[in-house]
């Protein structure tokens, strides 16, 4: 496997792309606005300006784009990856999505010859650029296997969840435990800051204890700075969170924190900081 479309190139897309020409592999690109990823152009990524041209004899197709109307997009309209993708190609959905949509992915997929893995990832922006992401992958087992190399170019944690749909499911079940710890992380510093604690010892002192968490080790300092700059946009943790809502409900799951996060972020967005950080959440605290 050595030329690779890639579809969706932003925070995320772009430092895997970096990492996967690093591994030696070819990589062509498709972006909607091709003056932000010149940068990667520069370095060797080959533009395309259709999705058609892009996958054109690609042995595996990458997508990672921020919502799933965008993952219908590109998969299914026209001049999408299954009507242009060669016959027996990877198709590897990285976009974290409903699992409904990746299985309806793999059995179209399939049914035209191509095969089909749902393989979103966590790790943020720090990941992707280290090449360290977690990968969760849905779909068939030896698909899994032949794609192994590619995803250890991009990531060090590359577990098989399931059947399709699955990697997908993997991927809600970390954006929930997210939105619990980094509630919780916000509302200590709230209740720290009116107490009149110093906050850079705080977070020292409790960060290798218990109360430790990925959540404060990367964004504990950023809310304490008012660093709001996005590694992964609240606009795209909201669609995960009503993913996250949408199956549970299905499953007759309640799920209060979640929900009642989600409202917060809600509020957070309608006020016009979508396009802010997730540690951004500490707006909502005054």
């Amino acid at each position: 496997m050595k030329k690779i479309g890639f579809i969706g190139v932003g925070i995320m897309g772009k430092s895997m792309v970096r990492n996967l020409m690093k591994a030696g592999y070819e990589l062509h690109i498709y972006a909607r606005t091709k003056s932000k990823v010149t940068d990667v152009i520069e370095e060797g990524a080959v533009f395309h300006e259709s999705i058609a041209d892009c996958v054109k004899g690609c042995e595996a197709v990458i997508t990672i784009v921020g919502f799933p109307k965008d993952v219908e997009e590109v998969y299914f309209e026209e001049g999408g990856i299954l009507a242009h993708a060669e016959k027996g190609a990877y198709l590897i959905d990285m976009t974290t999505t409903s699992p409904q949509l990746a299985e309806k992915i793999y059995k179209e997929g399939k049914e035209k010859g191509f095969h089909v893995l749902d393989a979103p990832v966590t790790g943020g922006d720090t990941g992707a650029k280290a090449g360290t992401l977690s990968i969760l992958v849905g779909g068939e087992r030896e698909d899994y296997e032949s794609c192994h190399s590619l995803f250890e170019a991009m990531g060090t944690n590359i577990n098989y969840q399931g059947k399709a749909g699955c990697g997908q499911h993997a991927k809600l079940a970390n954006q929930i435990m997210i939105a619990g710890t980094l509630s919780g992380v916000c509302e200590a510093l709230t209740y720290a800051k009116a107490k009149g604690l110093d906050l850079e010892t705080l977070l020292k002192s409790v960060a290798t204890g218990a109360a430790g968490s990925k959540q404060l080790d990367t964004f504990g300092p950023k809310i304490i700075e008012e660093n709001y700059e996005p590694g992964f946009f609240m606009k795209h943790f909201i669609k995960d969170m009503k993913l996250a809502l949408i199956e549970a409900n299905m499953s007759d799951i309640s799920l209060e924190v979640l929900s009642l996060v989600l409202s917060n972020y809600e509020q957070l967005e309608a006020e016009g900081f979508g396009n802010l950080g997730t540690q951004a959440l500490m707006k909502y605290y005054g």
